[in-house]
């Protein structure tokens, strides 16, 4: 069953609501958009959204990302040990939020463009895109002419291990690139996050449609 603390005795945010319940409302939305895309097939991909410095709001395990209840989402306390039911994957969200506390929200689903092109990019390391009107919508990006660099891993099972490659890599400098706000995981799909749910949801679109005009760019590039 889900952990919940009160949503009464949480602070409110604008509108009257809590802060507790404005979070878990964005995971759910966020949840149902993804799942209409077609990106979260089979009760795959989670979502979090950042309550406070110290909490967030997060998908529990194996749950239909489309259908998604207020049950369905656990109060996760950062820095202490992930509640029963969590994903395996709720590290990748934890991790992330203590190292950067401006993130608001961070959103990871299987979407098909991708997953493929996750896979084919893995020997290289990166996936940088260039050339992209749609790279502006991405936080930072001014022009078509910039380079965007989205790292991509291996896939792992051991996903402490996996965090910690994550970290490491996102605190590198990219040279003259600009690095996306996401990665990719080979044959897994996606992470994309953002200051603000809007940020991630945008950020998250965007990345994936623009996996979609490279994997297509190539189909048709010697």
């Amino acid at each position: 069953m889900a952990q919940t603390s009160s949503l009464k005795s949480e602070p409110l945010v604008a509108g009257g609501e809590s802060a507790e319940a404005k979070a878990v409302a964005g995971v759910i939305a966020a949840g149902r958009a993804s799942a209409a895309r077609h990106w979260v097939p089979a009760t795959s991909g989670n979502f979090s959204v950042r309550i406070d410095a110290w909490t967030i709001a997060i998908t529990r395990s194996g749950v239909d990302k489309g259908n998604l209840l207020a049950s369905d989402i656990l109060i996760q306390p950062l820095g202490e040990k992930l509640l029963p039911g969590s994903s395996a994957e709720a590290e990748l969200h934890t991790a992330l939020y203590s190292e950067r506390p401006e993130l608001g929200a961070i959103f990871h689903v299987h979407s098909p463009a991708a997953t493929v092109l996750s896979r084919l990019a893995l020997a290289e390391g990166s996936l940088r895109l260039t050339g992209w009107e749609l790279q502006k919508a991405l936080v930072g990006v001014r022009t078509h002419e910039a380079t965007v660099d989205v790292p991509v891993f291996a896939n792992d099972q051991d996903i402490s291990a996996l965090s910690g490659r994550v970290l490491a890599r996102l605190a590198q400098p990219v040279g003259d690139a600009i690095a996306a706000p996401g990665y990719l995981l080979a044959g897994h799909g996606v992470y994309a996050w953002g200051a603000t749910e809007s940020d991630a949801a945008r950020h998250l679109e965007a990345l994936e449609t623009l996996f979609a005009f490279e994997l297509s760019y190539r189909r048709f590039t010697p």
